[in-house]
């Protein structure tokens, strides 16, 4: 059995970072839109209510009927979750005067509590919010507040529920609240009683035998691209069903430059059963004229399915019914919103892309796992350093990278201008120092001088940033002579470039991609 924390979402940028961090206490938590429909099982140890970009105040806040669930499970509110425990059991809610937005101190501390053990009076925490807590309900008392508001922190009093209830203000799960960590530490491990015993390898035996008790004795289909997602996924089905995988790794025509020839040599002695696709055509084709990026990801998924489906068609007899998915958990929480579809970020290939009438079923193992978790998965089942420390490459390809539509000679500049960036990243030992890079090329022609000659050529914008699991990043603050260098490079070795640029936007509020 594996414990959990369940993460009740209210659509808070933050909803992800909550579960990172209680992750890292090797408790495994998971988010659930917070109107879904959940069974208290014994699995599930508590749940915790996020923020929201909404007000307890307003009419479309969002509501649960959080007395179904009080004195069930501990529970903990942060910002949103902790106003609407108040608001629902009779305490006073109002609209601040001025929104509270960054650093604050803990103050005021009322009584000793597990909750706050170990936490220094005066310690950093972090505001975002435009109501305020000033009067809690009966059922509940004060344990600190803060140089600006009364009620930064509380708890349910002893005997009122059957299990606790604890509120507070700030947000625990980001870096600028100084102890935030030890704070959900107390809550997690002291308060509710979680072992933390979810571990790489602790993971590894339970997905593979779920693996085997999910496919039995039927075979599975799935598509290699050389990244860590992929890999991993495949290792663990093989452990899990050996012979009964078939991998395939598609050339796209959206590949980077050499990486379809590079790609089956690396799996070479690994053990995988792989055949390479040469499906470049196809794809090209079915992205003629297409410069919508939503577009080009439905017709990139569905032109996946029918490659897997086509060549699944090959094993004639061996029952092929499944086909297997790197998906990651970003990919998910991105896909799928708590406001429904109108505001989804973007549709993952392997995620949002997929046809409603497919033919396999569909097998995900790492499907709950954030990027770094997938890496340290990869390193307990001894994969290839060369394979776990790749950067992330999106499953369009360069089809995103690409702004507006498609052709064989936009693939072919694109290619060799990344591959200057990628490969002087690795000369210049900076390739490791940044989590991902890559070129993108953009839609515009600008004036530029080679020689006595007056050029009108395109641009490239390189990106490069530094992230934890892909939910947030920050622009990768690479040296200026470097980046002379690497523009120097492309401009006069692939034609049809005259500028480069450098992307500094961090996510959010931009994506790391650019479609």
């Amino acid at each position: 059995m594996t414990e959990k924390i369940l993460i009740l979402d209210f659509g808070s940028q933050y909803t992800q970072l909550i579960a990172r961090r209680i992750r890292e206490l090797q408790i495994y938590a998971e988010i659930v839109p917070y109107n879904k429909e959940i069974v208290l099982d014994d699995n599930i140890k508590a749940i915790i209510l996020s923020g929201s970009p909404f007000s307890v105040k307003e009419e479309k806040a969002l509501h649960i009927a959080l007395d179904t669930i009080a004195g069930k499970k501990p529970i903990l509110g942060i910002c949103y979750g902790a106003q609407y425990m108040a608001n629902y059991f009779g305490g006073k809610v109002e609209r601040s005067q001025k929104r509270e937005y960054g650093k604050a101190n803990l103050a005021d501390f009322q009584q000793e509590d597990p909750f706050l053990r170990g936490i220094s009076p005066g310690s950093q925490v972090w505001m975002s919010h435009g109501d305020t807590i000033v009067a809690l309900p009966e059922q509940f008392e004060l344990l600190a507040g803060t140089a600006s508001i009364p009620v930064a922190a509380f708890r349910s009093k002893s005997g009122a529920f059957d299990q606790p209830m604890y509120g507070i203000q700030f947000h625990p799960e980001v870096t600028h609240s100084l102890e935030g960590l030890k704070l959900l530490s107390n809550f997690a491990v002291d308060i509710v009683g979680c072992k933390g015993n979810w571990t790489p390898g602790s993971f590894i035996n339970q997905i593979v035998g779920e693996l085997k008790e999910q496919i039995g004795g039927e075979k599975v289909l799935m598509a290699l691209s050389g990244g860590v997602d992929s890999t991993v996924g495949a290792a663990l089905l093989q452990k899990a069903v050996g012979d009964q995988l078939h991998c395939f790794f598609v050339d796209n025509g959206l590949l980077r430059k050499d990486e379809y020839a590079n790609v089956l040599e690396s799996y070479k002695g690994m053990g995988f059963n792989i055949t390479g696709v040469d499906a470049r055509e196809l794809f090209w084709n079915a992205l003629k004229g297409v410069s919508d990026p939503e577009q080009k990801r439905k017709i990139i998924g569905k032109a996946f399915i029918d490659v897997f489906e086509e060549n699944a068609a090959r094993f004639k007899g061996e029952g092929i019914q499944w086909l297997g998915q790197g998906t990651i958990y970003p990919d998910v929480i991105e896909s799928v919103s708590v406001h429904g579809p109108s505001v989804t970020i973007k549709s993952h290939h392997n995620v949002g892309g997929l046809p409603e009438k497919l033919k396999m079923k569909i097998v995900e193992p790492l499907r709950m796992l954030f990027k770094d978790e997938v890496r340290k998965v990869g390193r307990a089942m001894q994969l290839p350093e060369h394979i776990l420390n790749r950067h992330p490459f999106p499953g369009p390809g360069l089809a995103i990278r690409i702004l507006g539509d498609i052709t064989p000679e936009k693939v072919t500049m694109l290619q060799e201008a990344d591959a200057i960036f990628i490969n002087n990243l690795k000369k210049y030992n900076l390739y490791e120092k940044v989590w991902q890079a890559g070129t993108v090329l953009l839609p515009i022609r600008s004036v530029g001088v080679m020689g006595d000659e007056r050029t009108y050529e395109q641009t490239v914008a390189l990106r490069a940033v530094n992230s934890m699991d892909g939910m947030t990043a920050e622009w990768s603050r690479l040296p200026y002579d470097f980046l002379a260098q690497v523009s120097s490079e492309i401009i006069n070795n692939v034609k049809g470039i005259n500028r480069v640029v450098y992307d500094i936007s961090t996510k959010p509020p931009s994506t790391i991609e650019w479609e």
